[in-house]
């Protein structure tokens, strides 16, 4: 289990980019949501040791993360947002180099577990060819295969599926789901679908500071019958938004079919729907703007 307690980072010029971060997140997979900017990078890289936090504390088990980041970084896994390799170098060779600095001496170990990772990753076929010669899906894909190196047991993955086209989307998440049955393991994400499809578990980071925690399904009930949908002429948006709190807008047949939050029956031609978890992360995001705390920062 990962303990994180006011966790809070302010850089030297004076952005607050975390504000008393507090969550616990257990074994499996835990989706962490919020837009760009949010702060889910620079969370991310303080609980992979990247970068010290100006306050608060981190632990994982018996871990004192902050006091002891060489502990840490036995048992974990990080794929990064953008993560460099030697590109003329073969896949199985910069596995293999990878094992041999994550401390795994025999030559009969490594070949089992360079082996081992490529076939789950599905990459044994290409193991020879470079990582030049890879598709944005096979280099995610590889970004995992080595984070996976030494059996950690906290995996960190941030923005993985960013840019990937549909098919190796939802490979890359499949072998995701795979492997966060036993450890713990952190999807930070701007995408709703990889979270709802996914994880058991999730948090939204906005502004720096954890907006809305818990299962996605109880976090879907709670916004239940103050979701309303309405379709109007693409030319009328400025006006509704000005009337109504409007959580997100999208195009059909020319026209404009708008979702907003309110309480009870806004009436105006306005009818129920069921919100979904991208209703949830839209109202968590235009009420974390209306904030005092956000307001002021």
């Amino acid at each position: 289990m990962l303990e994180l307690r006011n966790i809070t980072h302010v850089y030297a010029n004076g952005t607050r980019a975390l504000d008393d971060v507090s969550v616990t997140i257990p074994k499996g997979m835990f989706g962490l949501l919020g837009p760009n900017g949010a702060g889910k990078s620079t969370l991310m890289r303080t609980i992979a040791t990247l970068q010290t936090p100006t306050a608060g504390s981190i632990r994982f088990g018996d871990i004192d993360v902050i006091a002891q980041p060489e502990q840490l970084r036995r048992t974990l896994g990080y794929l990064p947002q953008d993560f460099g390799v030697y590109p003329r170098v073969s896949a199985y060779d910069m596995l293999d180099h990878m094992a041999v600095l994550k401390g795994v001496a025999s030559a009969a170990d490594r070949k089992a577990t360079v082996e081992t990772l490529l076939n789950q990753t599905n990459l044994w076929a290409v193991r020879k060819k470079a990582i030049a010669g890879f598709s944005g899906g096979m280099r995610q894909r590889f970004g995992i295969a080595q984070a996976l190196i030494g059996q950690p047991q906290l995996i960190i993955v941030d923005e993985p599926t960013a840019g990937l086209d549909p098919e190796e989307r939802n490979r890359f998440l499949n072998l995701l789901a795979e492997i966060g049955e036993n450890v713990v393991i952190i999807l930070s994400t701007h995408i709703v679908e990889d979270v709802a499809d996914l994880c058991p578990r999730m948090a939204i980071l906005a502004a720096g500071r954890i907006q809305s925690e818990g299962a996605p399904h109880d976090l879907i009930a709670q916004t239940r019958g103050t979701i309303w949908a309405k379709t109007i002429a693409r030319d009328a948006l400025d006006d509704y938004r000005a009337r109504y709190s409007v959580i997100s807008t999208r195009l059909f047949a020319g026209r404009t079919v708008i979702h907003i939050v309110s309480p009870s029956d806004p009436g105006d031609g306005f009818a129920s729907v069921d919100g979904g978890l991208e209703d949830v992360y839209f109202s968590t995001l235009a009420s974390s703007r209306l904030s005092p705390a956000t307001q002021a920062a």
